[in-house]
């Protein structure tokens, strides 16, 4: 297991400490718009540019879509998150395997 430094996971102010300001929000108010398990300190975190696991950015998301009515995409709230907005959905089924054009779709759970 590799050791990170603190440097690595401070990543400055983000983007989001600046959305939230602009609209007035608390983090209670993201706290409070969450449907899943988001803390005060995640949101803190956030915006002070420490370094977040997807599945904590994806909650903070959803929170802020949800206390706003605004869509936003991941990118627009964290620096260091990918380029491409990250669909907050089921994911698709796996393709057949090539040579497998003939074989029959996988059978529901």
């Amino acid at each position: 297991m590799e050791l990170t430094t603190d440097n690595e996971r401070n990543l400055g102010a983000q983007p989001i400490a600046q959305i939230m300001l602009e609209l007035g929000l608390k983090p209670h108010d993201l706290v409070a718009n969450s449907a899943e398990h988001l803390t005060h300190k995640m949101v803190s975190r956030a915006c002070k540019g420490r370094w977040l696991t997807p599945n904590v950015q994806a909650k903070l998301l959803k929170a802020l879509i949800k206390a706003t009515g605004k869509t936003y995409a991941l990118a627009e709230l964290f620096t260091y998150a990918a380029p491409k907005s990250k669909k907050i959905a089921e994911k698709p089924a796996p393709a057949p395997a090539a040579g497998d054009a003939d074989a029959a779709p996988p059978a529901p759970r």
